[in-house]
């Protein structure tokens, strides 16, 4: 606005719609449009049912019907170029829209990122990680030192208590082949009873059966 506006007052400038206003109009001049292009097809239909009719009787009328029929046809055309228009700058703006709105999200993110690393320095982390990478080697060392032997020095020889296990393992051998590993006070006992015979013992009731018939032969020799 001039200098000379803005001291008389002149008129002040209108804003213009936001972004959704303006797809809530599109979409409901494309409502209107499709509702007026359903309106003119019926009416093509109707005059070409009056054509139909009145192209035996009244050939004037026909004609006329067909007349309108071609207005009503043209309007039907150039409505379907409007609403293609009309669609296509509905869905760009859509689009900007969730364009807009990604790349918002995609700042504020990235300022939070800025937010969230504004104190700290990339040198000092450099530098913390060092310190635990040190301290980590500390702490192992410490534990190797504390797990080794210290009171108890391993100062054994290890390849003379080898040679002393072998001469020990060959007094074993030894006493194997001779046969006196074994204890003699281990050895089972002799069994005292009699030895059984390969003649099986006769069953008690052979026995009473074999008591039975010398009882009888006893009485009869009386």
């Amino acid at each position: 606005m001039s200098f000379l506006g803005k001291l008389f007052g002149g008129k002040k400038e209108e804003k213009g719609p936001t972004t959704h206003e303006a797809i809530q109009k599109l979409r409901e001049t494309e409502e209107l449009l499709i509702k007026k292009s359903e309106f003119l097809e019926k009416k093509v239909e109707t005059e070409i049912q009056i054509a139909r009719k009145n192209g035996s009787k009244n050939k004037r009328a026909a004609i006329a019907a067909l007349k309108r029929k071609k207005r009503y046809e043209k309007q039907l055309t150039q409505i379907d170029g409007t609403l293609t228009q009309i669609e296509a700058q509905r869905e760009a703006l859509e689009g900007a829209t969730t364009n807009a709105q990604v790349l918002n999200t995609m700042k504020d993110a990235a300022n939070a990122m800025k937010l969230a690393h504004k104190d700290i320095d990339v040198d000092k982390v450099h530098d913390i990680m060092d310190d635990i990478a040190e301290q980590h080697d500390i702490s192992r060392e410490i534990t190797e030192a504390i797990s080794q032997n210290v009171a108890f020095p391993n100062d054994v020889d290890e390849d003379e208590l080898e040679r002393e296990l072998e001469e020990l393992e060959q007094e074993e051998l030894d006493k194997e082949m001779m046969g006196i590993n074994v204890p003699s006070d281990n050895l089972p006992d002799v069994p005292t009873s009699e030895l059984a015979t390969d003649k099986p013992k006769p069953s008690k009731s052979k026995e009473s059966e074999d008591d039975k018939e010398f009882a009888m032969l006893q009485s009869w020799a009386t």
